[in-house]
């Protein structure tokens, strides 16, 4: 059936001219069939990049929004338009322009994990990949970072700058413990421990090494560990095992499953190239107020690649 699938969407993906892209925590199968997976920064880079008419957004909301931002000549769908990201939900453009108020001429630095109407209120746009270059980048030695108070305390650990955090947080990163680390490497000594900057301080505090989901597929790609403890979605596994099968990766907790990256199955994304009726829109002036913050991000990761510095 699998199979059957999978070659339905390959001959829709021609009729219509279509790309699919899939975030690193979709299943197996979902990674699998897209034409490219990747982090938070990856999947923008590639939608603002594609020649295709049609994306095809596996992964949650804010996802799409961007691509529809970036590329507004497209048509994206999103595999499941109930996929969203309690994170991004934990602030909206209304409190953002409060926050601001109570800040006044402090520049805002949005996680991308955020709605359109939050990065239209925003002056600079990063991922987890380029958190700390952005912040770098931003001509004040102050900053508010919204919506992630967990990826705002990493950056701020790697700058002088003063960084003001929103109260929100990813909840499936928030379930991971020292403590969890603490069984993992008694399990796994050997190990080493690659955790994602949007856990708690603490969990940070005790692995060897924060990375986005992308950065820690290169790092274990190159390292020369054959053994590693991740601290992420657990979607992620399945692409260190595929770039890295002679290695060996445990999750770090069983509870590190975003129920939202979940939605998305393989008949999902044929039917959303059969209906045609998963079209995310952003209106053309928050999308416009947007596409700035969003170039800009895109910039710095451009900039820092041509340095070196990638």
């Amino acid at each position: 059936m699998t199979a059957e699938i999978t070659e339905r969407i390959r001959t829709l993906q021609r009729e219509k001219n279509a790309v699919i892209l899939a975030h690193n925590y979709q299943i197996a199968e979902v990674q699998d069939v897209a034409d490219y997976v990747g982090d938070s920064l990856g999947l923008a880079q590639q939608a603002a990049q594609t020649d295709a008419d049609v994306i095809v957004f596996a992964g949650v909301h804010f996802m799409a929004e961007t691509a529809a931002i970036l590329s507004p000549d497209k048509t994206v769908l999103l595999t499941d338009v109930d996929a969203g990201c309690p994170m991004a939900d934990m602030i909206t453009g209304d409190q953002l322009r409060q926050f601001k108020s109570e800040h006044p001429g402090v520049p805002v630095v949005t996680y991308v994990n955020s709605s359109a109407d939050v990065k239209a209120e925003s002056d600079w746009c990063c991922t987890s990949s380029n958190a700390v270059n952005v912040v770098e980048a931003v001509p004040s030695d102050e900053v508010l970072f919204v919506p992630d108070k967990y990826l705002g305390h990493y950056v701020s650990t790697k700058t002088e700058k003063k960084v003001t955090t929103w109260n929100g947080y990813c909840p499936t990163h928030s379930w991971l413990s020292p403590e969890d680390i603490e069984l993992a490497r008694s399990e796994h000594p050997n190990a080493e421990v690659l955790v994602h900057p949007e856990c708690r301080p603490e969990v940070v505090a005790v692995s060897d090494h924060a990375l986005s989901t992308g950065q820690m597929i290169d790092y274990a790609t190159k390292s020369s560990t054959s053994e590693f403890i991740i601290g992420t979605e657990i979607g992620i596994i399945h692409q260190l095992e595929t770039k890295n099968p002679q290695k060996s990766f445990f999750i770090a907790s069983r509870r590190l499953v975003c129920p939202n990256m979940k939605r998305t199955t393989l008949e999902k994304v044929l039917w959303s190239l059969e209906d045609m009726s998963t079209h995310i829109t952003v209106d053309p002036e928050i999308a416009g107020r947007s596409r700035l913050a969003i170039q800009r991000m895109l910039d710095v990761s451009a900039h820092t690649v041509k340095a070196g510095n990638g």
